[in-house]
């Protein structure tokens, strides 16, 4: 077993996926990718994370559905949520009340540098 943080990252849109998969591998961290939401939970269930990314428009599961999945799971797992779809109404609705937390949310498009300062205070705060 690795002593590495371990990310996952659910997001549809492949080249997405692979440049943060990309990114955060070369900045030490163990990265598990999900093309949607049913199956971060599946691989979730098998290896659990430190963390999870997650886009919110993906098909099966969409993000909104992985974080109540999530929730059940593991309620203190911090998530990222990365989305160029979501409104301040939305983002004060489900996403942002107390049962969600921990939980920041990026909105695209969103720099490499910026997932990994987000996951890194999240991580560390959550230590």
């Amino acid at each position: 077993m690795s002593d590495r943080r371990h990310v996952l990252v659910a997001e549809d849109e492949a080249l997405a996926a692979i440049a943060i998969e990309d990114f955060l591998s070369r900045k030490g961290y163990r990265v598990t990718l999900a093309g949607d939401g049913q199956e971060a939970v599946e691989r979730l269930r098998d290896d659990p994370a430190d963390i999870v990314i997650t886009d919110l428009r993906m098909p099966r599961l969409d993000g909104r559905g992985l974080i109540r999945e999530l929730r059940g799971m593991s309620p203190t797992l911090p998530v990222i949520v990365m989305t160029g779809y979501l409104t301040a109404e939305s983002a004060d609705d489900a996403l942002t009340n107390g049962a969600w937390r921990p939980l920041e949310i990026l909105r695209k498009p969103v720099s490499p540098q910026a997932i990994l300062d987000t996951l890194e205070r999240m991580l560390n705060g959550a230590a």
